[in-house]
């Protein structure tokens, strides 16, 4: 008898448990009417697994354009445990980002903040985040054209293609090389001299690696793989503590003259330790990833455009053929790769690095018919407005010469870092950097993809096999 009234207690309070659950989540229908069309999928879950679907990322996916074609390019859904506004349109997502901290808010799960630390550019608000942005763009306006700094970026990257002579892979004569780990390489080698001073050969620069690794791999496989996420905490804790000690290492020295972002962090008493540790975490992971894969697009779409490959490659020639023999790259010469930025620019909007960002809305928001409801999760889908044929012709397709008179910078139609007050204060360095790698890629090697790799949006971009290409070293080196 009492074990009968044991199961009949637990029957009613897992019903009770399932009732709430399904109040929860429908309950937000039932109070907004006047929210975008839309659908909410499953309790819990909501529609999470099918907007995570991969695709390829210079495709909006398949779950984008089926709610875009039923409830237009503004809909609601249940994405991440919470009520969401999708934006696949230009003016409201250009509206979004301009009205930071007023109307909108960042607002990334909690287990981001988790992996990135609580001092990370990416999840403080307010005039915490104003604080830290400030002076990373001060520290990125004055290197960006810093001889130093150029000079850095072009021997790593002599380096980096330089080491590919030579390596087959039963291939014949033909050189096979996982390009995506090379160009990994190639912008990690070149953050971590900007920022910390170290050069790839040192010790602790390979210990730095492996724990970065470590923790990139948790952070993309968010939220995806949960269980990553504690791996991810311990590779970021090992990084803490390598910076720490090279932070006090620094001040027990004395001033230092190596003029990396790490001296300016030490002579700015604005910051707490905690956050001088952050920003170099921020700065590693900026310089890291979003470069790499940057200069893996611009690879990949110029390896399938002879023509486009071609022009570049004429650009380069005449760069290359009014400076001395081994004499170095300069800002004037950056300057001059004109078509080299239409390339880069066109391989941001067809790659879409970002495909989204995560914002909150702090009140409700009235924007043209809209009602966006206070509290509900806010997405802005840069892809969707990269990929609009409305807004960009032939927007499947790989054109570098659209962008010939256009402006090469950010609009209400070309978002590949995001916009407004949280625009990547870091983007300019990254064209520059896949600029020059490409600069000795081109004048050195001809390529071509080994496969049919593509790159895939888990969301996170990512080439699957790494993207493999084979190489062959031209006749006339630079």
């Amino acid at each position: 008898m009492v074990g009968g009234e044991l199961v009949l207690a637990a029957l009613v309070i897992l019903l009770a448990l399932l009732l709430t659950l399904v109040l929860s989540h429908f309950l937000p229908l039932l109070l907004n009417p006047k929210a975008p069309k839309g659908s909410f999928g499953w309790p819990l879950l909501g529609e999470t697994l099918r907007f995570l679907r991969p695709h390829a990322s210079n495709t909006l996916g398949s779950f984008l354009e089926d709610h875009c074609s039923r409830y237009g390019r503004v809909f609601k859904s249940h994405l991440f445990c919470t009520p969401t506004i999708v934006s696949c349109d230009q003016e409201l997502n250009h509206f979004i980002l301009q009205n930071e901290e007023r109307l909108f808010q960042c607002s990334y799960p909690r287990p981001i903040h988790g992996i990135l630390g609580k001092s990370s550019m990416l999840v403080v608000l307010g005039e915490d985040h104003k604080r830290l942005r400030n002076l990373a763009l001060a520290l990125v306006t004055s290197t960006k054209l810093k001889p130093s700094y150029l000079g850095d970026i072009e021997k790593i990257a002599l380096h980096i293609v330089g080491s590919w002579h030579g390596k087959s892979k039963d291939k014949g004569r033909v050189n096979v090389i996982a390009f995506c780990e090379e160009a990994r390489k190639f912008a990690f080698s070149v953050i971590v001299k900007q920022v910390l001073g170290l050069s790839p050969e040192e010790p602790v620069t390979a210990m730095i690696l492996e724990d970065f690794l470590a923790f990139m791999k948790g952070l993309i496989s968010f939220p995806l793989y949960i269980p990553g996420t504690p791996y991810a905490k311990a590779a970021r804790a090992r990084i803490s503590s390598t910076v720490k000690g090279i932070i006090e290492e620094r001040r027990n020295a004395g001033s230092s003259n190596k003029g990396d972002f790490l001296d300016v962090l030490l002579s700015s008493n604005e910051l707490s330790d905690e956050e001088k540790v952050s920003f170099v975490l921020d700065s590693l992971l900026g310089g890291y990833e979003t470069t790499s894969l940057l200069i893996s697009m611009v690879v990949y779409f110029l390896g399938q455009s002879a023509q486009d490959l071609e022009l570049v490659k004429r650009e380069h020639e005449g760069i290359r053929s009014k400076k001395e023999k081994d004499e170095f790259l300069s800002s004037e010469d950056y300057k001059k790769m004109e078509y080299t930025q239409h390339v880069i620019n066109e391989a941001l909007r067809c790659g879409n690095i970002v495909k989204f960002v995560h914002r909150k809305a702090l009140k409700d928001v009235r924007y043209k018919e809209y009602l966006i409801p206070s509290g509900w999760k806010v997405l802005p889908v840069f892809s969707a407005v990269h990929l609009n044929p409305l807004l960009h012709g032939n927007a499947q397709q790989f054109q570098p010469c659209r962008w010939e008179g256009a402006s090469q910078g950010t609009s209400k139609k070309f978002t590949p870092f995001g916009g407004g007050p949280r625009l990547c204060p870091g983007s300019e360095l990254a064209k520059v950097e896949a600029a020059f790698f490409l600069h000795h890629l081109v004048l050195n090697y001809r390529w071509r993809i080994d496969g049919d790799d593509i790159p895939m949006a888990y969301p996170y971009v990512e080439f699957q096999r790494g993207l493999p290409i084979e190489i062959e070293p031209l006749c006339s080196e630079s």
